[in-house]
């Protein structure tokens, strides 16, 4: 084994579950060497933006920086996928801290769930009917009654995912800000959402639960039948990603505001 060293990182290698994915990952493996996940200063993620998510979620608690290659479709969380010259590439890297969304759930049974997300914590109506709901920021109320297909609350880093597809507003690294967005607002129609300081804390109360089943989603983990959902920043965790200097997160959110 290498020893650790800053033009040395031990490397961990993960990828998607595709072809092309398996066999980088191999190549690299044999090129570069090969540490397991907890013992290595970076792990390389080789896939698309769902497979960063998920390594972002597996690494959670050690916090080790990822450096994530495009072998997926869109690639928004990752840099080129280029064999040659990794570790001078690491080395080089600019360094993002992003902060995840903690979700805490109660559902119709009383039970409690407990789920982080990178993107966004959405809530969506499980049958035909619209969901109904109340908002509130920081213990006061702000919508007593929206009727809607769902809700959601996104990082800066998910703003031009979901949300954006919500026609929620792309936010910019740095600014300290999440987005409130309604999914399809019935009722009041014109309400558009709401930009938040980043230390807020949202309650979401479902109000028709039985007549009207909402499940809530935290990226990728789902609880059925809630009745309330609070969302705050996880302020006691953070994740590093790395970026080719030309390939910068920040540049990239920014570029989505001016996107054709």
């Amino acid at each position: 084994m290498a020893a650790r060293s800053p033009s040395n990182p031990r490397l961990a290698f993960v990828s998607a579950n595709t072809p092309a994915a398996r066999a980088a990952r191999k190549a690299l493996e044999k090129r570069y060497g090969s540490a397991t996940t907890a013992e290595a200063d970076v792990v390389v993620a080789l896939g698309g933006d769902g497979l960063m998510l998920q390594t972002l979620h597996r690494n959670m608690r050690r916090r080790t920086p990822i450096f994530g290659m495009n072998l997926g479709t869109v690639g928004f969380l990752l840099n080129q996928y280029r064999a040659a010259g990794l570790p001078a590439r690491i080395k080089k890297a600019r360094h993002v801290t992003l902060t995840p969304l903690r979700m805490v759930t109660i559902d119709t049974r009383g039970r409690r769930h407990e789920a982080m997300a990178i993107n966004e914590v959405s809530l969506l109506r499980s049958t035909r009917q619209t969901a109904r709901i109340a908002l509130a920021v920081d213990g006061e109320e702000r919508m007593p009654d929206l009727y809607c297909d769902g809700i959601m609350v996104a990082t800066p880093a998910g703003s031009t995912a979901y949300n954006l597809s919500a026609h929620g507003p792309i936010i910019p690294l740095g600014t300290g800000l999440l987005a409130l967005t309604p999914i399809n607002a019935f009722r009041p129609r014109r309400w558009r959402g709401a930009l938040l300081p980043h230390d807020s804390t949202v309650d979401i109360m479902v109000l028709d639960p039985r007549k009207r089943p909402v499940a809530a989603t935290a990226d990728s983990a789902e609880v059925s039948n809630v009745v309330k959902v609070t969302v705050t920043e996880a302020q006691d965790i953070e994740l590093t990603l790395l970026f080719d200097p030309e390939h910068d997160l920040e540049e990239r959110i920014l570029k989505e505001q001016f996107a054709p």
